[in-house]
């Protein structure tokens, strides 16, 4: 119940890879260094076949096992993506490009995977194939649904497949799981409500559209509370508006700009559905004409039973029962890991990153004590899915 011995002696080069991608940040699908640092560490440690350039600037290794009786194939996936945020954490490593930090801990998810395969390319301790995936584009550009387009699973066939991230204050060491969706759809809102401008003396010649705003944004938040079951959970958050641009002038248009997060997919259309009708009829009741553009981005993601079982016993067995916790709570926040599941039956573990800022704050630090646990998580599952017989 620990992590494997064979970590021991990568640890001190896994962490200078890791602090190296901290300190060399890229957005979106723009993370060509990083991805040719993970190829290039792929090829050297053996892997057998190393792919570029899938979902634009995604990397996938394949790894043999010493036998394939089984013809089974298993997926692990690790996102490679920075944010647009200014690090400060003041580390010797800190990033080195204004405005760009490794915020969310993929430094540290890249990093953990490329320990396991370089293991899993030495010892060949299994029977099948593992597919080693590398992600960009997590933080808002569905990197994942880009790579699943660009033949991800047609071309690399998976049984299963499984995401790993890091918890900021869970205890190093453990883990948590559930079963079920786990983390909400992530849509984007835009309302236009388009009225009639003119001089703000003589507001009976105009059709403001501010009081329609207002009216609207008091309504919309009905559709959560009148609208759905209280048992389902669902946000909408309005978060920006635009109107004018002089004291003395009553804007033609306003624009309105939020997110939507459900855990259901039932709910997620009921939602788009209302907005829509209020939108559309509010304004038509000012006399004004009011539009929604809704853009959906990443679904739900939703953890598979059986997989989630397998998932919490391999952390069993490098934590310890004790420390792998079967009631992780959900969260509204997204994950674009959701279109893999959509497609090959998986799920989603998190690792305890210890005391921590949290995510996507300006002062993360991913924990480099988490590498071990994480790529013995990634081994000892392999071991288990794909047993030597």
């Amino acid at each position: 119940m620990a992590v494997e011995n064979w970590v021991a002696k990568e640890v001190a080069d896994l962490t200078e890879f890791r602090r190296d991608l901290h300190m060399n940040p890229e957005l979106l699908y723009d993370v060509e260094r990083t991805a040719q640092k993970v190829a290039e560490a792929l090829r050297a440690a053996g892997v057998d076949e190393v792919y570029e350039g899938i979902g634009r600037t995604g990397v996938v290794g394949v790894i043999k096992g010493q036998s394939n009786t089984s013809g089974r194939s298993i997926g692990l996936r690790s996102d490679m993506d920075a944010l647009p945020i200014e690090e400060e954490t003041g580390k010797a490593y800190a990033s080195k490009i204004p405005g760009k930090m490794h915020a969310c801990g993929h430094d540290g998810h890249t990093t953990m995977l490329l320990g396991a395969a370089r293991h899993m390319a030495e010892s060949r301790a299994f029977d099948g194939t593992v597919i080693v995936i590398f992600q960009p584009a997590e933080e808002g550009g569905a990197g994942a649904r880009a790579m699943i387009e660009d033949g991800l699973f047609t071309r690399w066939p998976c049984n299963e497949v499984y995401g790993m991230h890091n918890r900021p204050n869970l205890p190093l060491g453990q883990f948590t799981i559930n079963s079920g969706p786990i983390m909400g759809s992530v849509d984007e809102v835009k309302i236009t409500i388009t009225g009639r401008g003119g001089h703000a003396a003589r507001p009976e010649q105009t059709l403001d559209p501010l009081p329609i705003a207002g009216a609207l944004l008091q309504a919309v938040q009905t559709i959560t509370s009148r609208n759905m079951d209280p048992i389902d959970s669902a946000v909408i958050s309005l978060c920006t508006i635009q109107a004018g641009n002089a004291f003395n002038v009553i804007p033609q248009d306003v624009v309105m700009t939020g997110t939507v997060r459900t855990l259901r997919e039932e709910v997620r259309d009921m939602v788009e559905e209302r907005l829509g009708t209020m939108v559309g009829n509010i304004a038509a009741a000012f006399g004004a004409v009011g539009t929604l553009d809704y853009i959906r981005h990443y679904p739900v993601t939703v953890n598979h039973d059986r997989e989630t079982e397998l998932a919490a016993k391999a952390a069993q067995e490098v934590a310890g029962i004790e420390n792998v916790h079967l009631d992780m709570p959900q969260t509204l926040g997204g994950e674009d890991f959701s279109f893999m599941l959509n497609e090959v039956p998986g799920a989603m573990i998190n690792v305890g990153n210890g005391p921590s800022a949290s995510l996507h704050h300006p002062k993360y630090d991913f924990n480099d004590d988490v590498i071990a646990w994480g790529s013995s998580y990634w081994t000892t599952l392999v071991r288990q899915r794909l047993p030597l017989g």
